[in-house]
């Protein structure tokens, strides 16, 4: 009877802890929420340093650009297939917008003609 009472008695405690571990986890999917990556274009933007070049960046810059040739590529694809990130840039890496970033892609080095 009083190893029950025990029990019983730690009720409330394991709610309060389940509680404010489920707060705890809550605050923390809020906080990486806003610590989000923000590109513009090609470039990272970072608070303090402006603008950096970011492979991260350049992989959602280039689906991007291979979306607007009608391509239905995403930036998290690239990103985890370095052989569609080549696939891609042997497609559109003639324009002028990806001469850096597919540099080591194409057959050519993506060398002018001229």
């Amino acid at each position: 009877m009083i190893y029950r009472a025990r029990i019983l008695d730690n009720r409330p405690l394991a709610w309060g802890l389940m509680a404010g571990i489920g707060l705890a986890l809550l605050m923390a999917s809020t906080l990486s929420a806003q610590a989000k990556i923000k590109c513009e274009g090609r470039f990272q933007i970072v608070k303090g340093q402006g603008k950096i070049s970011t492979p991260y960046c350049e992989d959602n810059y280039l689906a991007a650009v291979a979306r607007s040739y009608g391509r239905k590529v995403s930036g998290s694809s690239i990103r985890h297939n370095p052989n569609l990130k080549s696939e891609v840039c042997r497609q559109v890496g003639h324009d002028y917008r990806l001469t850096d970033i597919c540099a080591g892609h194409t057959s050519d080095g993506n060398r002018r003609p001229y």
